[in-house]
């Protein structure tokens, strides 16, 4: 087992860092990662409710951190906190806004939160699963 890759940046809280921190975790990846498009997925779901919803929209910072294996990736997105904790709430169908959690619940092999001092920090990990030789053939 190789050990895993770290990478980590502190971007501004301004919406074109959106952009920044998926440019960034593909570096860290590498775009021929098997688990690149989803992580660069969800971090953007995570920059970007660090800079709507996060005291990191008031001037501040928010941190993009990525551990990598070739079969593992965990992203953490560390902001400048918000009153409310991080909501996986349902949205209607017209809502513009509201699915990024429910989309890292979906996609992720798990995620989670902490709140300590004011700040949050929301994470994910996405393991590669591979489907045994033959499998498809067996009629399962």
């Amino acid at each position: 087992m190789e050990p895993p890759e770290y990478d980590s940046w502190t971007l501004q809280g301004v919406p074109d860092q959106v952009a920044r921190a998926r440019r960034l975790v593909t570096a860290a990846l590498g775009p021929s990662h098997p688990l690149h498009d989803d992580s660069v997925l969800l971090t953007s779901e995570l920059a970007t409710n660090a800079v709507v919803h996060s005291a990191a929209r008031d001037g501040g910072t928010f941190t993009v951190t990525v551990l990598s294996s070739q079969s593992r990736v965990r992203v953490c997105v560390t902001d400048g906190g918000s009153e409310a904790p991080p909501c996986a709430c349902r949205t209607s169908l017209a809502s513009q806004g509201g699915r990024g959690l429910p989309l890292l619940e979906a996609l992720s092999h798990r995620w989670g939160f902490t709140r300590q001092n004011g700040v949050n920090t929301v994470w994910f990990e996405l393991v590669l699963v591979t489907v045994p030789a033959g499998w498809a053939a067996a009629g399962v």
